[in-house]
């Protein structure tokens, strides 16, 4: 940047982030400006702390609609134009084929109308101002027209506005769509109609804003903070469909309930109500929309009946019983919402004391009942709690996609995606982290399009402009995902083992990371550890990364008397059914796999014939082969005898017989080949003696990116190779 005097500069400031400056003298390393204030005081600043500004004359029109036009493109040229843009309530900005948004939290309904959408259909983009609707009618138009299918992110921190936005192109793209084939309404009323649902049952208030998580649509996958029920923090809140019963008239005596505060999943904050919304009215228009979607009023009366019974679950307290490491429910209170609590989901009562308070251990001779302590105990219900809900919401998708009416077989489609923005609280966990890291990929992606691949352009083109320098965030990205090694690497691994703790893991993780840049370890803890991104500090979330279905709840749930709570879990129980023979058989390998390739057939074919919901059985099917994966690779980690050659050339075997079900049962299998990762890998190394030599970097990273090196040393230590009758691979 050349200095002169007299030139328009913009000065970082603690309290104000930047003020607009004009250099007044030039001293060596240091500057003197004048701040342009009332009071006009004179500043020395570091030549390096100096950004250039735009000539005051260009700044009289209120702003440009293109980032790109403006001469400087710095960071507070940006800030600047968008301030003088939000003050005329233009809250629309682009920055080439990126729009920026400012939330303006109040309603503007003139930029929304018909009206408004009718001037953008069809508009070359850039013609008009700035507008979501362009971004949406843009996409619309070259996928029809070049029959390619399109992507929207919508991102930004939490409380930016991503979800009204979200509902704003869904508004748009489904104006410009039609009428569903056979149906009278058009797809935006069916959209529409949608939302009080899907805002019920899939948003929450969080810190910054009171509706976050999703918006309606025709929905393919969809990430539910499902944590979020049994657990909050202040001044959050709970899913709105738990607040919307309590203040339910007469369903509330009907269910046993009471204001939210007699909750322990709604009382750990203290917020209960939304400025300016009335759960009891909110509570009519989601029984409004269950109508128009098509639920029926018995599945209706069920799904409250769950929520309630959820509610009621939370309150069951444990303390210690009489036999060692056992547990007993607390007191009177506790039995009456263990009694409501089975009766809301139409099982019995001592089954599910029976849940909640033991384990049903399965061994080679047979079944074990195990007590849990008082702390295991008390997981329970939370672990129930949140697999009933997660189904429940998986119902409710499926249900309002057969209702707006999607085409499954469409070749192309618009997606769009409304994604977590980057969150940092008080107390950060496993969702946290979660959500961070999928930003931190999508700023890689915006990075990677925007800077790297424009400025190569550039290059090329041999086109004189000034570098623009970005935060690369890979190294972070490496931290975080890369193989065998990384923060999910070893989360994973340390979930594998039952006695792993936060301690234990935050000790490997700082062994590894030493001399990280971006992980720091946390002040006066033990367990926390800081990610150095956008969201600061993510901890302890061990616990929540080891979320699994519980089979005795399964079983629970199968048991119900109401037909809804039953089908809303098949229960992967028959999955401990499958037998696994480890020794090689005098017939063929193939005839030892039939069993599981005709229980995987039976299992399907009583799916089919319950008309279970398709992602019902994907859900289910996968779990089986995650038992599969899990039960082969644990033996072979802990048993000397499987790990032959001749028996992995067995399984390599079996294996081939399953990825031919997989690929027959299409759709439904899901993830299932990805879920036999680590048996699949394993084979592929106990096989090494058929390839040229590898590296331990080749096998590591190519050959065996599931398995961690200790992994990988076990297994090869324990390797024999009866063909030749050498041990250990070479």
């Amino acid at each position: 940047m050349n200095l002169r005097k007299g030139a328009k500069v913009w000065v970082e400031d603690k309290n104000l982030a930047w003020f607009a400056a004009e250099i007044t003298d030039l001293k060596g390393k240091q500057v003197q400006v004048q701040v342009q204030t009332a009071s006009g005081k004179t500043v020395l600043v570091l030549r390096d702390k100096l950004f250039p500004r735009d000539a005051d004359e260009e700044e009289e029109h209120g702003g440009v609609d293109d980032m790109t036009k403006l001469t400087y493109l710095n960071e507070p040229g940006v800030l600047y134009n968008l301030e003088r843009r939000y003050a005329l309530n233009d809250i629309y900005t682009y920055t080439r084929s990126i729009l920026i948004a400012v939330n303006p939290f109040t309603k503007l309904p003139h930029l929304y109308n018909v009206h408004m959408m009718e001037q953008y259909k069809g508009a070359p983009f850039g013609k008009l101002s700035p507008h979501v609707f362009a971004v949406a009618d843009v996409s619309y138009r070259a996928m029809m027209n070049k029959g390619q299918s399109q992507s929207i992110l919508v991102s930004g921190e939490s409380g930016a506005g991503k979800t009204e936005k979200t509902k704003l192109i869904m508004q748009y793209l489904t104006f410009v769509g039609g009428r569903a084939a056979g149906d009278d309404r058009t797809v935006e009323q069916q959209v529409l109609e949608s939302n009080p649902l899907l805002e019920a049952f899939g948003n929450a208030k969080t810190v910054r804003n009171d509706n976050s998580r999703i918006s309606g649509a025709a929905i393919k996958a969809y990430l539910l903070e499902w944590s979020s029920v049994v657990q909050i923090t202040d001044p959050e809140r709970n899913f709105h469909c738990f607040y919307q019963l309590c203040a339910a008239g007469k369903d509330v005596e009907k269910y046993k309930l009471g204001y939210p505060s007699h909750f322990h999943y709604l009382n750990q904050s203290k917020t209960y109500e939304l400025e300016g919304v009335s759960s009891a009215e909110e509570y009519m228009k989601t029984r409004r929309a269950m109508d128009i979607i098509g639920i029926s009023h018995e599945d209706q009366e069920a799904i409250f009946c769950t929520l309630a019974a959820i509610l009621h679950l939370g309150n069951v307290e444990f303390s210690p019983g009489r036999e060692h490491d056992s547990s007993v429910i607390k007191d009177q209170k506790s039995n009456f919402h263990l009694q409501m609590a089975a009766y809301l989901f139409r099982c019995d009562v001592n089954l599910l004391l029976a849940t909640l308070c033991t384990r049903t251990i399965q061994t080679c001779e047979g079944s074990i009942v195990k007590a849990l302590d008082c702390n295991a105990a008390v997981a329970s219900p939370d672990a129930l709690a949140k697999t009933v809900y997660s189904q429940l919401f998986d119902w409710l998708v499926d249900k309002i996609n057969m209702s707006v009416g999607q085409d499954l077989n469409s070749h192309i489609q618009i997606g769009v995606l409304d994604i977590y923005g980057f969150e940092c609280f008080k107390h950060n966990s496993f969702e946290q982290f979660c959500i961070n890291f999928a930003n931190e990929k999508l700023q890689q992606h915006f990075n990677e399009h925007v800077f790297k691949m424009e400025q190569d352009e550039y290059r090329k083109e041999e086109i004189n402009w000034s570098y623009i320098e970005f935060v690369d965030n890979q190294d972070v990205l490496d931290l975080i995902e890369k193989k065998p090694i990384g923060v999910i690497a070893l989360s994973d691994e340390a979930c594998m083992f039952p006695k792993s703790t936060h301690e234990t893991f935050s000790t490997k993780l700082f062994q590894n990371f030493r001399a990280h840049s971006r992980l720091e370890k946390a002040k006066f803890s033990e367990t926390d550890f800081i990610v150095s991104h956008y969201a600061g500090k993510a901890y302890t979330f061990l616990d929540k990364n080891r979320d699994y279905v519980v089979v005795e709840h399964c079983n629970l749930l199968a048991s119900s008397k109401c037909p809804f709570v039953a089908g809303a879990k098949e229960c992967p129980s028959a999955c401990w059914k499958i037998k696994i023979s480890w020794r090689l058989p005098q017939q063929s390998p193939s005839s030892q796999w039939d069993s599981i390739i005709k229980f995987l057939d039976s299992l399907m074919g009583r799916l089919h014939e319950n008309h279970v919901p398709s992602f019902f059985i994907r859900k289910l099917i996968t779990q089986v082969f995650s038992f599969i994966n899990m039960s082969l690779f644990n033996s072979l980690l802990l048993r000397q005898e499987c790990c032959s050659f001749s028996n992995w050339e067995y399984v390599k075997s079996g294996l081939a017989e399953l990825e031919k079900w997989i690929v027959n049962a299409k759709e439904f299998a899901g993830t299932s080949w990805h879920e036999l990762n680590y048996i699949r890998q394993a084979v592929g190394f106990l096989v090494i003696n058929q390839k040229r030599k590898k590296s331990l970097d080749e096998i590591s990273h190519d050959l065996c990116p599931a398995l961690t090196i200790r992994q990988i040393y076990r297994i090869s230590t324990m390797y024999w190779d009866d063909k030749y009758g050498t041990h250990c691979v070479k």
